[in-house]
């Protein structure tokens, strides 16, 4: 019985680290695509001349503003008045075309004006009354605290003295 088992065992060394399937390598992939660009439509669009003009006058809010576009499909030329905070008028004056890109002329008319300084005499706010916290109700204890006392007795001299 001992002899077929280590038989068995020998013949399971020998045979058991061989694999059972074996694998072919695959071949490599192959890519057979062609380009897939094509040329962009082109657009071929006409010049399209527009004008145009509006103005904002809001007395409320102190908005004042003005403008005006206009082209003839090459060449965009057009103005925007604003009137400052300071009070001056600012006017852009601009040409746009292919050449030579944004051309803006800036000009002001008028002179500055700022509001004279004054200090405010009072805080703008007022300020808030005191506060007064409520009576904090005091509770005595309803058990008695413990007093301290040693709980055992040195009985070794002293060394030394002060």
């Amino acid at each position: 019985m001992i002899q077929q088992i280590l038989l068995f065992a020998l013949l399971s060394v020998v045979y058991g680290d061989e694999p059972t399937t074996t694998y072919q390598a695959t071949s490599a992939p192959t890519y057979n695509s062609s380009p897939s660009y094509t040329q962009p439509i082109s657009y071929q669009e006409s010049p399209r001349p527009y004008n145009y003009e509006y103005a904002v006058n809001d007395e409320y809010s102190g908005v004042n503003y003005s403008a005006q576009e206009n082209s003839d499909g090459k060449v965009v030329s057009g103005s925007y008045t604003v009137v400052l905070p300071d009070g001056r008028i600012q006017t852009v004056t601009y040409t746009v075309d292919e050449y030579s890109g944004y051309v803006a002329d800036v000009q002001y008319q008028g002179t500055p004006t700022y509001p004279d300084y004054e200090p405010k005499s009072a805080p703008a706010y007022k300020l808030a009354p005191d506060y007064n916290p409520a009576p904090v109700y005091e509770q005595e204890s309803s058990y008695r605290a413990a007093e301290p006392s040693p709980s055992y007795q040195s009985t070794a001299p002293v060394a030394y003295e002060a």
